[in-house]
């Protein structure tokens, strides 16, 4: 049983959970978003990447991005999922991120994406 990310309650009034495949993308979700220092007992959790926000939107910090995420989800996650390929596009002021990745117990190919407006 995996509580699911944000926290909520469901329709029985009842902590909500989440199958594998979803917490697994919730997890990745935590490690994207977090910055290293925010959680007291990991200060070095999390990817750095909300650290970028105002830094210009261009190719090098899509590079950056994209370095920080893979090193991040291998170092936090490694021992769940192989992450095959990490996609950054940045649009205007959007950055998009998508990682595409092997859950390694069942050795099942997932997609999880997510956007951030800077």
């Amino acid at each position: 049983m995996n509580i699911s990310f944000p926290f909520q309650i469901d329709y029985r009034g009842r902590v909500g959970i989440s199958d594998e495949n979803q917490h697994i993308k919730d997890m990745i979700e935590q490690v994207l978003f977090t910055s290293p220092g925010e959680r007291v007992n990991r200060p070095t959790f999390g990817s750095g990447l909300m650290q970028l926000v105002f830094q210009p939107n261009n190719d090098q910090l899509a590079a950056t991005v994209q370095f920080l995420v893979q090193g991040a989800l291998q170092q936090w996650l490694g021992y769940l999922i192989e992450i095959n390929e990490v996609d950054i596009q940045n649009v205007d002021s959007i950055l998009y991120i998508k990682v595409l990745y092997t859950i390694r117990l069942t050795q099942q190919m997932q997609v999880a994406a997510f956007q951030k407006a800077f």
